[in-house]
């Protein structure tokens, strides 16, 4: 019970600003999904308004207590969404390993990037600036 109510703090009162810190550079994460006024800045109320979703969130049965069985949805979720991404991590290496030896040379590394690839849409080995905006508003698209 204890470890439970540990949780439930650090998911309500943290989990706003660890979730988008997780990614992307630090600070621009957290100001896409929570300066909701785009004003380059998250307010007390914006802050306030990221909880109450998370709230919202956690309590699935919408009777406005999160109980210990929603606690758990919530962590199970959480480790389904880690295995996904050691899967996708094991995938992503396994196509670096170019040569099928089970080990990724730094020059394997290297040849390895399929975002930029993505993201230069025609093909000059270069990012443009629209080329950037074009990939950030697919990867904030898949993001939320």
């Amino acid at each position: 019970m204890k470890h439970s109510a540990i949780l439930a703090g650090l998911l309500l009162g943290l989990a706003p600003l660890c979730a988008a810190a997780a990614q992307d550079m630090p600070g621009q994460r957290i100001l896409q999904r929570l300066d909701t006024n785009g004003d380059g800045a998250i307010s007390k109320d914006e802050m306030l308004a990221a909880r109450e979703r998370l709230f919202k969130r956690l309590d699935r049965n919408g009777d406005g207590v999160i109980d210990e069985n929603e606690i758990e949805t919530a962590r199970k979720a959480i480790d389904d969404r880690a295995l996904a991404a050691e899967a996708r991590l094991g995938n992503r290496w396994r196509r670096m390993d170019r040569n099928g030896d089970g080990k990724v040379t730094e020059d394997e590394f290297q040849a390895s990037t399929p975002l930029f690839d993505l993201a230069d849409r025609n093909g000059d080995g270069r990012l443009s600036a629209d080329e950037i905006a074009a990939i950030r508003k697919i990867v904030a698209a898949h993001a939320n």
